[in-house]
């Protein structure tokens, strides 16, 4: 072995030589020089700076002593002794040492479940580490100890030391991983109500199955198990069980299986009998009852008494009574198993918002912070209003995390608002591409920043442009115009279009202004003006399109109503749109457009989310002006019917040309999914159908057209970045069978 240990440094003072040349000295004799001898890695000044003994000194042998005592306890030396050569001028006192064994590389083998990195973070070894035994076998144990939470219970880990000059060493670490342990049996004891199925059913360990390597079903993980303790308990709660008692499991490993038993006791079935309130009552007896849900039960039923608890604690939060005690009583039938529930209610003093501090805010101004919030400086406290707030400010997307928490201020009744927030980047730049049968091969990008100068302006300025298309825009809103909350924003663009019928030169501007008129619900009115130029008309549309200039003057209004947990990547909530469009203040074109959008997100197990979204349209020529093509309706691309080109859905006429629609319908629903939650890539399916008509024409919702597909996005920390694969479902002579589609966007 390239090193040894000594049991304890005593034996080591013990073994201390003083090699004497020459005979006894006579009268005080003097430290002439001190050397170090045997150390190769370790510096004669890193030596000398523990050591006390120096040149000059008196000859003391007990000194000499505990400086051996210090060099050993710099943990460097397997050994370390002192002599002495006396000469007549004085003493020369060499400290010879000899040098622990240093680690070279660390390396393992046999492993397969955790790569080399994974089990470099779990030890505390790393190259040039003192080779110790005890160290090394104690980080034997923690890999070990690594592989059990796994379920490898028979991983077994050896270790070697290969000798290297110059007294180092490589060590390996050599790993037998052995057999995933997985849970052959779950018996259930003492359940006479409910059987073992059902039971199994209400837990999420599961013992091992045919198909355990998709559902992991065998792998036993203890967090899981406590849980599911909780579970059963729970259960047997909600069904009357209110005294059922569930044991900690007992967890038996045998060879590659694991054995685990539970223990319960289930107790009396209790019925539901009276239920009243009592106390200090902020609304009626009979009104507080029909709120409570637990009085509709047939059994006793904890889960239901925890929520109306929490209802009640609401209702009192959001009049003030934040320190509301509920307590409910149950009173036992003598005569049968039911009780009697009365919710007990104290309200105690009023508590109102004293102080509301603003944390971790570099660039969102204050004031933008606060006008999201439902909650006020010396207002009463409301839970309602606290929740809502922080809804808001998730529902800004200009931070990363949003902590808000409640602290005693200097008076018992009065509380201060902490609100602690992470921002996170608000300005971006979006790149995209696609292929159209306008354009073929297209590339568009834009600028955003949702939070300009720390105000919450949006700012955006965005262009396209293809082999036959140009188009450009600019965008500003200020989403509090004179500190209320009333919305107002102007965009001006210019857009040049060669359709496969005519070219399109345009060139414009809109006013819009919005404002909340109901919870979550807005009303909007917008004023454009757009100039545009139609030219180039193919010989077969001549008499289908009009060339020349068209003015549009036309104002729109309508109501949006948003309650999406967030923005991005939404996982519930709804978006419902409603505008009508007129046309004709001035100008040559005249027309009414109305457009009803309707979309809700629903959360699924295992984080699946289902989203569903319906459209319509319907535009009709008035004042005896112009309806110009361009203002009609088509279908296609990445955000309507995927799978078709850019305006690949069309109406046709009585010659069958293919034309602008006065009507369309179009209707998604995409299942969307975690991939990679930790890195933001979610995996979607979705189908879409929808179609468009002339005016004459009569929608019919069983002969949409249809197309299906999938696709992959990822929200990563440059921004959203789709890639979708949409094929037709009921391809016509000429179409393609579908095609892919993709955007990116990045974050500055």
């Amino acid at each position: 072995m390239i090193f040894r240990n000594i049991g304890t440094f005593a034996i080591a003072l013990a073994a201390v030589m003083l090699t004497v040349a020459g005979g006894p000295a006579f009268g005080e004799e003097r430290v002439k020089s001190v050397l170090i001898e045997g150390n190769q890695r370790i510096e004669d000044a890193a030596i000398e700076r523990v050591i006390r003994t120096s040149p000059g000194d008196a000859y003391d042998e007990k000194q000499f002593s505990d400086d051996l005592t210090a060099i050993y306890e710099m943990g460097y030396f397997d050994d370390a002794e002192v002599a002495v050569d006396r000469e007549e001028d004085g003493a020369i006192v060499i400290f010879r040492v000899q040098e622990k064994p240093t680690v070279r590389e660390i390396r393992f083998s046999g492993n397969r479940v955790y790569d080399d990195e994974d089990l470099m973070d779990s030890i505390d070894i790393s190259t040039g580490s003192i080779l110790n035994i005890y160290r090394i076998n104690r980080n034997v144990r923690k890999i070990e100890s690594l592989y059990r939470e796994k379920n490898y219970h028979n991983a077994a880990v050896r270790f070697e030391v290969e000798e290297l000059p110059n007294n180092q060493g490589d060590l390996e670490f050599q790993i037998d991983e052995g057999k995933k342990v997985r849970i052959r049996e779950i018996e259930l004891r003492g359940n006479r109500s409910f059987d073992d199925k059902t039971l199994k059913k209400a837990m999420q360990t599961r013992e091992k199955g045919f198909f355990s390597w998709i559902t992991r079903s065998g792998d036993l993980d203890p967090d899981v198990l406590e849980q599911d303790v909780m579970r059963l308990t729970a259960f047997y709660q909600r069904e009357g069980y209110a005294e059922a008692r569930v044991s900690e499991p007992e967890i038996t490993y045998e060879g590659d299986w694991i054995y685990i038993t539970i223990r319960i006791d289930e107790g009396p079935r209790f019925g539901m009998g009276s239920v009243d309130v009592d106390g200090d009552l902020i609304l009626p007896r009979e009104e507080l009852l029909e709120m409570i849900a637990i009085d509709g039960e047939e059994w006793f039923n904890r889960e239901v008494l925890r929520n109306d608890i929490m209802m009640l604690t609401d209702l009192y939060g959001d009049h003030g009574y934040a320190m509301a005690d509920i307590h409910p009583e149950t009173r036992r039938h003598p005569e049968k198993d039911a009780v009697d529930l009365v919710y007990n209610i104290r309200k105690n003093r009023p508590v109102q918002f004293d102080e509301i501090h603003i944390i971790g805010n570099t660039k969102t101004r204050d004031k933008v912070i606060r006008r999201e919030l439902h909650v006020h400086e010396q207002g009463l406290y409301s839970g309602t209003g606290l929740r809502r707030s922080v809804r808001n400010l998730h529902r800004l997307d200009y931070f990363e995390d949003v902590d808000v928490q409640t602290v005693p201020a200097d008076e018992p009744d009065r509380l201060n608002l902490e609100i602690e927030v992470e921002e996170k980047p608000t300005g971006s730049f979006s790149f995209g591409a696609g292929y159209s049968a306008i354009d073929r091969l297209y590339m568009m990008g834009a600028i955003e920043e949702r939070n300009f100068l720390g105000r919450g302006q949006v700012v955006e300025l965005r262009g396209q442009m293809g082999r036959r298309s140009r188009q450009f825009s600019f965008s500003f809103t200020e989403p509090w115009l004179f500190d209320i909350p009333l919305s107002a924003g102007l965009t001006a663009y210019r857009w040049e279009r060669d359709y496969d019928n005519y070219d399109r030169d345009s060139r414009g501007g809109q006013v819009r202004f919005s404002y909340p008129v109901f919870d979550f619900t807005r009303a909007f009115v917008s004023y454009g003006y757009d100039y545009s130029d139609v030219s180039e008309v193919s010989d077969a549309y001549q008499d289908r399109i009009e060339e020349g200039t068209f003015k549009t003057s036309s104002v729109t209004t309508g109501l949006t109503y948003d309650t999406r947990d967030r923005r991005i990547n939404p996982t519930e909530g709804s978006r419902h749109r409603v505008s009508h469009q007129f046309a004709g203040l001035g100008g040559n074109v005249g027309f009414n457009k109305t457009k009803l959008e309707l979309g809700r997100y629903f959360p699924l197990f295992w984080e699946f989310v289902l989203f569903l979204n319906a459209e319509g349209g319907y535009v009709r020529e008035s004042g005896g002006k112009i309806l110009p093509d361009y203002e009609k309706f088509y279908l296609g691309g990445i955000n309507s019917m995927r799978g078709f080109d850019w305006r690949g859905i069309s109406a046709f006429d009585a010659d069958g040309k293919e034309v602008g629609g006065e009507k369309s319908v179009i209707f998604n629903a995409e299942l969307i999914f975690p991939l990679v939650r930790q890195a933001g890539l979610m995996g979607v399916l979705f189908h879409d159908t929808g179609d468009v008509y002339r005016s004459e024409d009569s929608i019919e919702l069983d002969n949409l057209r249809r197309s299906a597909g999938y696709g992959i996005r990822w929200y990563s920390p440059m921004g959203p970045i789709r890639l979708e694969r949409g094929y037709i479902l009921d391809r016509r002579e000429g179409e393609p069978s579908g095609r892919w589609e993709f955007s990116i966007g990045g974050m500055f």
